[in-house]
């Protein structure tokens, strides 16, 4: 495995107006596309996915918090997506299509609207240090978006294995694979309550003959329109799926506060059509809405750390060129 070592200089951003949770906002990458930075279990290491060129594929890169030490970990075959540590922190996993082979799966066709192409990933498990890489799981369409629960045992992801975007579980070799939802449309991006009881995700589900048709033909193209989505939670099992927001837009990418009644996540539901995601927080019944990011840019992938005393996002403020993304972390402040 070749490192690819990057030094960056640590930069100190102030909060847009109304950030009032945020403190002491550090810019930890800067240039080309970073997103979806998940914490170590210890909370001193990211592993996200990094390009950093508009040239070539996501790669999982990991940093310490401070952002120094950054490295890649995957092998440069292919697109990569979704890491996350385990073991203690002495392995990780992610989803890859480098057994399809070296090269990038091209970009989806985006005359039709804008869609996310489900690439023919598969997930991975290495050492921390990107060594001795191999495949979990062998299916022949997309299974990413891949966490872990807190216990360590079990990895929570999605998967089209079965000709729908379902949430599914699996132990850490792959075996016990248990699907938790059936119902037609897009359920993905699951995380893991903190006491493991239950799994926050996302939704969309057709709501007419005319939305499946199309959800169908696109799923028959290995592509999902992601505009329409809804911050949903289930227990660990399955059961008991219920839906948290009803706001409109794409709300996504949820994550549970440490206290387990709190979920972060991203929406653009006060303009729909624009790129313009901010933070929010809710409660796990759904009450309390508050807004967390106020920039007029994208502000999603947010996560806090083991401790709850920060938050790390992915955000396009401050970007040198037009829909630059980087990594953001802040000190996470419950009372203003």
């Amino acid at each position: 495995m070749i490192h690819i070592l990057l030094s960056i200089v640590l930069q100190t951003v102030a909060p847009e107006s109304g950030e009032v949770h945020l403190r002491s906002i550090r810019q930890l990458t800067s240039g080309g596309q970073n997103a979806e930075a998940y914490f170590s279990s210890s909370g001193r290491q990211l592993i996200f996915q990094r390009q950093p060129g508009d040239t070539g594929c996501d790669q999982q890169f990991v940093m310490n918090v401070d952002g120094s030490n950054l490295h890649r970990v995957s092998n440069g075959r292919g697109r990569t997506t979704c890491g996350y540590f385990f073991d203690r922190d002495t392995r990780i996993f992610y989803a890859s299509t480098q057994h399809t082979g070296a090269a990038c799966p091209p970009r989806p066709d985006y005359s039709k609207g804008y869609v996310w192409a489900l690439f023919d990933y598969d997930i991975y498990v290495a050492d921390a240090d990107g060594k001795d890489a191999h495949r979990i799981t062998r299916n022949p369409h997309y299974d990413a978006e891949g966490t872990l629960s807190p216990d360590g045992k079990t990895i929570v992801f999605t998967s089209l294995r079965n000709g729908d975007l379902d949430i599914y579980t699996m132990d850490l070799n792959g075996g016990h694979l248990k699907r938790l939802t059936h119902t037609l449309g897009y359920d993905g991006g699951p995380f893991f309550s903190p006491d493991g009881t239950q799994i926050v995700y996302r939704a969309w589900h057709p709501p007419t003959a005319a939305d499946s048709a199309d959800y169908r033909g696109l799923i028959a193209q290995n592509q999902v329109r992601p505009v329409r989505m809804e911050i949903w939670v289930m227990n660990a099992d399955g059961s008991n799926q219920r839906q948290i927001t009803n706001l409109g837009g794409a709300n996504f990418a949820p994550y549970f506060h440490p206290d387990g009644k709190r979920i972060v996540f991203a929406s653009n539901y006060k303009s729909p059509r624009s790129r313009n995601f901010d933070l929010y927080l809710i409660n796990a019944d759904g009450t309390g809405l508050e807004q967390i990011t106020t920039s007029a840019e994208f502000d999603a992938f947010p996560m806090f750390s083991p401790d709850g005393h920060q938050l790390v996002w992915a955000s396009n403020r401050h970007g040198k060129v037009q829909g630059e993304t980087n990594i953001f972390i802040a000190d996470w402040i419950e009372k203003p």
